[in-house]
């Protein structure tokens, strides 16, 4: 069965008591036992809801993965993750990583005695000369977030120790268009806020892998710790999955559109985007890209602050990977909980823009960068004048 098929069919036959083509909603916190400890594989919906059940036996499913479970954020996904370790163990990271993430590995993880080594380039043998047998786990984005870095999945899971587990944060590419699993990683993590769910109106997250002793040590945590997806936000997931495919592939149409504009413009001082041509790790593992672009803008952030104000139909807030297009200051917005000097070290400056590039008329949205940009040149003009 193909992707597209799979995201509307698996684990979703029509209900047997009524015939719905939509699989009803089970808001039931609790089920009934017969007997003490008899019960039809549910018994209180923190542990297991049959809502939820349906949208990790998708995720799955899409991931080419065994077993997958959901989370009520991509954060909770992440600390699920990290529940494995113990103190005195190290994490290799991929220095260009969520702001989140980062909050986590040192605000939270190095009080505990987990400390985390950050590399700055994707060439995995900075990685291997990191590795120590204290190293569980390597942790890349790829892409990155938010200058968009590719890394090869395949030559940091050859390269990595056997005692060490290779996670990989597939929130940009979605399933759709990188399998992480299928190139040699051990857990796959995603904010399914994002593309997954595609419509700005759930948060979540998910965590799928191959391996039987991950799952069940994750969803022991899962079920203890307790940051589960309601049953209605899994419902909406599951809805957004369904259009998956159609939508990544306007975000990606459009997302290449938007990016052949600002390449061009000579007020854009740089432009994060993989040369798709020629990029061997792009085509090695990748199927296509996503919605996503940065960019350098300004001279200063007045001048950036100018040309947001100024923007009509993409909105600046956080969050990417709805429909509508948005865009962000990562050093203010997403990334604020680094310091500046981390920032600097990782080239996240003030007038660095992330743009989420939604699935409305490419014209529109090009036509609006482009009144913004001259607006906000023209009012620095006569500022300096």
């Amino acid at each position: 069965m193909k992707f597209e098929t799979r995201s509307i069919h698996i684990s979703q036959e029509p209900d047997l008591s009524t015939g719905a083509i939509i699989p009803p909603v089970h808001l039931s916190t609790t089920f009934y036992q017969e007997i003490p400890g008899r019960h039809k594989g549910f018994e209180y919906s923190r542990t297991q809801n049959p809502t939820r059940r349906t949208l990790e036996e998708v995720l799955a499913s899409l991931e080419d993965g065994n077993f997958a479970l959901a989370f009520s954020s991509g954060c909770a996904a992440t600390m699920a993750v990290l529940s494995i370790l113990k103190t005195g163990d190290e994490i290799i990271s991929s220095s260009d990583i969520y702001g989140g993430t980062y909050r986590i590995f040192e605000k939270i993880l190095r009080q505990y005695g987990i400390t985390t080594n950050y590399v700055f380039s994707n060439d995995p043998y900075e990685i291997k000369d990191l590795l120590n047998e204290r190293t569980k786990i390597i942790w890349i984005e790829t892409p990155s977030n938010p200058l968009l870095k590719l890394y090869s999945i395949n030559d940091i899971a050859s390269i990595k120790r056997s005692n060490t587990i290779l996670v990989v944060d597939n929130t940009f590419a979605t399933p759709y268009f990188q399998r992480p699993l299928n190139h040699g990683a051990d857990i796959v993590v995603h904010s399914s806020t994002k593309y997954l769910n595609g419509h700005s109106d759930v948060v979540g997250g998910a965590v799928i892998t191959n391996n039987e002793d991950i799952y069940q040590r994750i969803k022991f945590y899962q079920n203890a710790a307790g940051a589960i997806p309601s049953p209605f936000d899994c419902f909406l997931t599951l809805r957004g999955i369904k259009t998956l495919s159609i939508r990544m592939e306007r975000h990606f149409e459009n997302a290449r559109k938007v990016y052949n504009y600002l390449k061009n413009n000579r007020f854009i001082k740089k432009v994060y985007f993989p040369d798709i041509e020629n990029d061997e790790i792009y085509k090695r593992q990748m199927a296509g890209f996503c919605g996503m672009i940065s960019f350098e803008f300004g001279n200063d952030y007045a001048q950036t602050e100018m040309f947001l104000k100024s923007l009509k139909i993409i909105k600046n807030a956080e969050s990417l990977g709805g429909i509508e297009s948005l865009i962000c200051i990562p050093s203010k917005m997403t990334h604020a909980s680094l310091s500046y000097e981390e920032r600097e070290k990782r080239g996240i400056t003030d007038n660095l823009l992330r743009l989420s590039t939604g699935i409305e008329n490419a014209e529109d949205i090009i036509d609006d960068l482009s009144k913004a940009i001259s607006l906000s040149m023209r009012n620095r003009l006569n500022y300096e004048i």
